[in-house]
């Protein structure tokens, strides 16, 4: 484990040396950090390491993004996501695997009171609609490590919400 200061990532290029794969499930909220930081942590940081990771050897790098992403959106959440994936596509990795699950199920140590709502929710609705709109997130954790382990065909592979699902219980 490498602890790195984003806002100077390039010095830290060799804490992304000699790696075959990379994970990336970087971001932040437009609460926390305001628009600028958002984009500045959700795009910029994490395009600029996927660089540094494909020119330390990286050959398959895996992102988390989110349902919707969409360069073209209105929406700036969307909008980063989308921008961010396009700018990790470009990088040139062997396998770029795209991961864009719903909702994320989980437990924060932030107090978050209407993501906390919306999970409640969610979570009940995901007793009967299972892949909907939502997914713990120990399933993405779990498809994430399964597309490295079979990383399939072609060079970039988009996984939704439902993919994310099946391919975490395989």
């Amino acid at each position: 484990q490498a602890v790195v200061d984003f806002e100077r990532l390039g010095e830290h290029a060799a804490a992304f040396q000699g790696h075959d794969v990379g994970f990336c499930c970087l971001g932040t909220t437009r609460a926390k950090a305001g628009a600028n930081g958002f984009v500045r942590v959700d795009r910029d940081y994490v395009a600029q390491a996927a660089e540094l990771a494909r020119a330390g050897g990286c050959k398959h790098f895996v992102l988390q993004s989110s349902q919707g992403a969409n360069a073209q959106s209105r929406f700036l959440y969307l909008r980063v996501k989308g921008e961010v994936e396009n700018l990790v596509q470009a990088v040139g990795f062997d396998h770029c695997t795209i991961l864009r699950p719903a909702v994320l199920l989980c437990k924060r140590q932030e107090s978050r009171p209407m993501e906390w709502i919306t999970q409640q929710f969610l979570g009940a609705v995901a007793r009967v609609f299972p892949t909907a709109y939502s997914v713990p997130v120990e399933m993405v954790t779990r498809a994430m490590v399964a597309c490295v382990l079979q990383p399939g065909e072609g060079k970039v592979k988009v996984l939704e919400n439902r993919a994310i699902h099946e391919l975490a219980k395989t």
